[in-house]
């Protein structure tokens, strides 16, 4: 990993612009863990029978961006980055990924979410979550996509310290 070059949250602000900092962080921190690694070592799996990889986890958080942001905000019907229906677990395989094919596509997510949340008058602003078949608020979307984020982050750890023995943030 190279230098630290998140920008941590603030102790103060309001509920938005702390989650939308924290939210932030956590994507910058995945890719910090991803920084300086071959497509080879970023394929690499955490161990048998799971096909865990950090790039399978860049391409789950592009499928967890689109889901939660764009399907619930903007358009329903979205298709799924790489699945022909709602299987999450579809991204995980990336045998054949590379680093270009995979941020390229989270890059273009977050940068979707980013716009949907930056344009929302309030965090109540309420979407329709298709797999639930229910509302949601922003709010909520955000909370949840910050706690995947953190989640996976933790995997992230583990497997740069199997790929090279880097550990720390």
């Amino acid at each position: 990993m190279t230098d630290d070059h998140r920008t941590g949250p603030p102790n103060f602000g309001s509920e938005r612009e702390m989650l939308r900092a924290f939210l932030d962080y956590h994507r910058a921190t995945l890719a910090m863990k991803c920084e300086g690694l071959t497509d080879e070592e970023l394929r690499q799996q955490s161990m048998p029978p799971s096909t865990l990889s950090l790039l399978g986890l860049v391409r789950h958080m592009a499928e967890l961006e689109r889901t939660w942001f764009r399907r619930a905000f903007e358009d329903n019907d979205a298709p799924m980055v790489w699945s022909d229906k709602t299987d999450f677990q579809a991204a995980y395989d990336a045998s054949a990924s590379t680093r270009t094919e995979a941020f390229t596509a989270w890059e273009a997510e977050v940068e979707t979410s980013r716009r949907i949340e930056r344009e929302a008058d309030s965090l109540d602003v309420a979407g329709f979550q298709p797999r639930w078949d229910e509302e949601v608020s922003l709010r909520m979307v955000m909370v949840h996509v910050l706690l995947e984020y953190g989640r996976h982050n933790g995997h992230a750890d583990f497997l740069r310290e199997g790929v090279d023995g880097t550990v720390g943030a």
